[in-house]
């Protein structure tokens, strides 16, 4: 899919996580849209993005955590469960759930592949791709967070984003300016790799704010 031109409607785009690898990409991409962008982490960027407002603190803080609802259209979540945040992730989104359902704003989630069917009626990438053990509970939490949106109330605007299989900072970045959309099915190039970087899924999320196709479902975007 070619990258879509800018929506006349500027939204306000809170991103949790807004200075890691794939949240960093998406507020670079919203600023430069217009939108009006908040950044939440507990690290302050590198290169902050002109025009970018940066809160810095732990989402586990339940003040802060109610705060980015206010006076927001979506909520953005990219926190990595990983080191101190093992198994807290689940415990935040449920809150921001409840947060988000109450004030009316749409909810994305940037999840994992381990749910993604390999093919049409096959298994799940999880079930014929075993993850290494130091990975396991990362990947665990992805797909708690797909189920919890899937039974969350049925009047909260939600969206699951699924990155390919090959999506991170420590793998070389090849930006193509486009991406691909599937729902279920794992998508792979013709060398049968599955891959998107940052900057591309960014576009991919960035369009489904803008104009929305995806409402309480899951979506996946390869390069």
């Amino acid at each position: 899919m070619a990258r879509s031109v800018a929506s006349t409607v500027m939204a306000r785009i809170k991103v949790l996580g807004g200075t890691g690898y794939g949240g960093s990409a998406v507020v670079s991409e919203a600023a430069q849209r217009g939108h009006t962008v908040t950044s939440y982490s507990r690290n302050a960027p590198a290169e902050p993005v002109p025009g970018v407002t940066y809160v810095h603190g732990s989402l586990e803080d339940e003040a802060l955590l109610a705060q980015v609802v206010e006076d927001a259209d979506v909520v953005f979540e990219t926190l990595s469960p990983r080191g101190d945040m093992e198994g807290k992730l689940e415990g935040i989104v449920d809150r921001l759930i409840a947060l988000a359902d109450g004030a009316g704003v749409r909810l994305g989630v940037l999840g994992g592949v381990s749910s993604m069917l390999v093919s049409e009626g096959g298994p799940r990438f999880f079930d014929v791709h075993e993850p290494p053990a130091e990975i396991r509970p990362e990947v665990l939490t992805g797909m708690a967070l797909l189920d919890a949106l899937r039974e969350s109330p049925e009047s909260l605007d939600w969206f699951y984003v699924s990155p390919a299989a090959n999506f991170g900072a420590w793998l070389p970045q090849r930006v193509a300016g486009c991406y691909r959309l599937s729902t279920d099915i794992l998508l792979t190039d013709d060398a049968g790799e599955s891959y998107i970087a940052a900057p591309d899924l960014a576009l991919a999320v960035l369009d489904e704010i803008e104009h929305p196709q995806f409402h309480r479902r899951r979506f996946h975007v390869a390069g």
